[in-house]
């Protein structure tokens, strides 16, 4: 309190300096009145003291939970930027995986169309190879069976113009028999 009476004691110094006294009592924005200022003095230390019993605590507690909610607000952001960066690289690992596998069931459908490609091929040429062997068979059969009834026809024009020449009756299964021997005999093309 004794520094405080020697502040005012050195302003008040100050102002009387500033201000000249000529006898009148002028009511200045710069005249120093004792009293004026011992007053605002203490109405100044007692709103001091009066805002920090109720004042000062809940400002500070208000700006020190204001300080905790942005604290926590940065530390969730913090960590849901790292889950964020975790998902993100899961994502990726995903995504390559996922790539990796579709190149392999890419690379394994081509390697399996040409397996099928060539076990179909295989599959034509053999089907070809039987149906070809089928039809040369077939047409051996008919060649066979076609010169078969060419003899008898022959053998039968034979023994029909033998019998005609001969005018005589031979026996028609002797007659085959003679003929069969001689056509056997031709050489066959």
């Amino acid at each position: 309190m004794q520094i405080a009476n020697i502040f005012l004691a050195q302003f008040y110094n100050i102002i009387l300096f500033i201000s000249p006294d000529t006898g009148e009592k002028k009511d200045t924005l710069l005249s120093v009145e004792p009293g004026l200022i011992i007053w605002t003095i203490l109405i100044f230390v007692l709103l001091v003291l009066i805002l920090k019993k109720y004042a000062w605590k809940p400002l500070l507690d208000a700006l020190s939970e204001r300080e905790r909610g942005i604290k926590d607000s940065i530390e969730k952001a913090e960590y849901l930027k790292q889950e964020a960066e975790k998902i993100l690289e899961e994502n990726k690992r995903m995504l390559a995986k996922a790539d990796e596998e579709s190149r392999k069931i890419l690379n394994e459908s081509k390697e399996l169309a040409s397996k099928m490609r060539n076990e179909l091929m295989s599959k034509t040429n053999e089907d070809a190879a039987k149906l070809l062997k089928q039809a040369k068979s077939e047409i051996e059969r008919e060649k066979v069976a076609a010169l078969n009834s060419l003899k008898d026809e022959v053998a039968d024009l034979v023994v029909k113009a033998a019998g005609k020449i001969i005018d005589e009756n031979l026996n028609t299964d002797k007659q085959k028999k003679l003929i069969d021997n001689f056509i056997n005999k031709i050489p066959q093309n």
